[in-house]
């Protein structure tokens, strides 16, 4: 275990990541300065750090003190006096530049004592693109782009060079777009065939949870009618279906669904209307069919992996040969933009396993391919029984990642979306890739925050984006069903105070 002290709790959503980065496997505990127990105070006296080839030990203790003109850094190692360093801030410095400041300083000492560097440096948000995006706007040159993002952020080029062409074709792809004037839609369906070892969404078991299917609809299509007219001088621009898994819902369920959303709202200049479809053992013909009725030109089919035997350790409870199955149908019922889902860096999984699955996939010939790098979030059975599995840790993930690249590149798909999460594997990141013309509108709204989304359903988490003042405000639903059944009402009404109050604005 690490335990990090802070003189200043408020960096800890700064400081947390980085340590786990460069510590993945270990507990990270953190605690304010005041709050930590006197007893538990090691001596501070300067020490050498081995030069030896020797794997540097880990650390027991990581003090920060966060000063107005310098920032100090103590490091406990194996029960010895501490190495301990100050870095001087010769200018004072915004509190954003101070923040980074800050990072860059615990990144050097943390790559010091384990001899690693991470891709992404010092980033840690989940929206490395942004930064680039908005760069790019403000027409920044690449070398200015490359400076910044090596001199503030300790960015790989390699890194560097990823972010800059795909925020060029996120840019490219929303200047066609009037996105300003215009906002979208996510309706979230909650409920899976069975939750998967590394999933911490808002989802519950369909056979568990069947008696509340139904008056979740109902309780849905309340919150549906009362926001229908909501933004009467804003064109919606895409609708997504997510979860969860939503063709869990019986044909006549999803009918019933997306035949409501097409009557209560404004189809006219809407882009792209997706759903979700993901678990090949919850589609059917039926259910296929329905969606291409009412309109449904995007779907995912999701197998994460190719490999039998990662799919039974992961908890998905189909067969490979199902997914060649839900695949067919799709094609059978007209479906012509299907993206497939895979995650690298799952238990057990080495490059071979990668490959054979990248081949299989090819065979299948989606029109999109999504590469998440595994993220193992506090909530995940994969986190809270990880004992179970401390055997089965991937191998090469960053080989793994190097591959599906290598694939994309020879396959005609193209980068246009990219984002991270926090625990990812190897400091990696999830990409989105598509071949010209197929690919996600809604995936690059909702990462580069660029568009008003209003979140309907359990676990939905509005986004409104005010333009002219370049904020974001957020207005969550509560996650569990059986809560957002019985406070549909309070769920409806929070959104309207916040509309009624900001509407003028948006």
């Amino acid at each position: 275990m690490i335990e990090v002290i802070l003189s200043e709790k408020a960096y800890e959503n700064d400081v947390y990541p980085l340590v786990k980065a460069f510590y993945p496997d270990e507990v990270i505990k953190v605690y304010a300065k005041e709050e930590y127990q006197a007893g538990h105070l090691q001596a501070v006296k300067s020490a050498e750090v081995s030069e030896t080839g020797v794997s540097k030990p880990s650390i027991e203790q990581l003090w920060i003190d966060f000063l107005p003109q310098c920032i100090e850094i103590s490091l406990v190692i194996d029960d010895n006096p501490v190495i301990s360093e100050q870095r001087m801030l010769l200018d004072k410095l915004a509190k954003s530049k101070y923040k980074n400041a800050a990072k860059r300083f615990l990144y050097e000492k943390l790559s010091d004592r384990t001899n690693k560097t991470l891709p992404w440096g010092i980033l840690t948000g989940i929206r490395p693109t942004k930064l680039v995006y908005e760069l790019l706007e403000q027409s920044e040159t690449e070398d200015t782009i490359y400076h910044l993002m090596r001199s503030e952020y300790l960015c790989s080029d390699e890194k560097i060079a990823m972010s800059i062409d795909i925020a060029r074709r996120e840019l490219q792809l929303l200047s066609e777009l009037d996105y300003r004037k215009g906002y979208s839609i996510y309706i979230g369906i909650p409920f899976c065939p069975s939750t998967c070892l590394y999933c911490s969404f808002t989802s519950y078991s369909a056979a568990k949870y069947s008696e509340y299917i139904e008056r979740y609809l109902d309780a849905l299509e309340k919150e549906i009618r009362s926001f229908a007219n909501c933004f009467p001088d804003k064109r919606l621009t895409t609708v997504y279906l997510g979860g969860g898994t939503p063709t869990t819902l019986s044909a006549e369920q999803l009918d019933r669904l997306l035949g409501l959303v097409r009557e209560q709202f404004d189809f006219t200049y809407v882009k792209e209307f997706c759903v979700e479809a993901g678990r090949p053992d919850s589609i059917t013909r039926d259910k296929l069919m329905v969606l291409k009725k009412w309109g449904v030109g995007r779907i995912s089919i999701n197998p994460q992996s190719m490999q039998q035997k990662t799919l039974d350790i992961i908890g998905r409870r189909h067969t490979i040969e199902q997914v060649i199955e839900a695949f067919r149908l799709a094609r059978d019922t007209g479906h012509d933009n299907i993206n497939m889902d895979i995650i690298i860096g799952l238990p057990g999984e080495n490059p071979e396993d990668v490959s054979d699955t990248l081949q299989q996939i090819k065979k299948l010939n989606p029109e999109s391919l999504t590469v998440h790098t595994l993220a193992i979030k506090r909530a995940a059975r994969l986190n809270i029984e990880k004992e179970q599995y401390v055997d089965m840790k991937a191998s090469e993930v960053p080989q793994m990642m190097e591959q599906t690249i290598q694939f994309a590149n020879k396959n005609n798909y193209l980068p246009y979306y990219l984002y991270r999460q926090k625990n990812m594997a190897d400091n990696l990141e999830n990409i989105g890739y598509a071949r010209n013309g197929k690919e996600g509108i809604y995936n690059i709204l909702i990462m580069e925050e660029k568009q008003t989304i209003l979140a309907l359903g359990a676990g939905a988490m509005s986004k409104f984006v005010f333009h002219k003042e370049n904020r974001l405000e957020r207005v969550d639903n509560v996650k569990s069903v059986t809560d957002y059944i019985s406070r549909i009402d309070e769920m409806i009404t929070r959104k309207k105070i916040f509309l009624e109050e900001n509407i003028a604005n948006l």
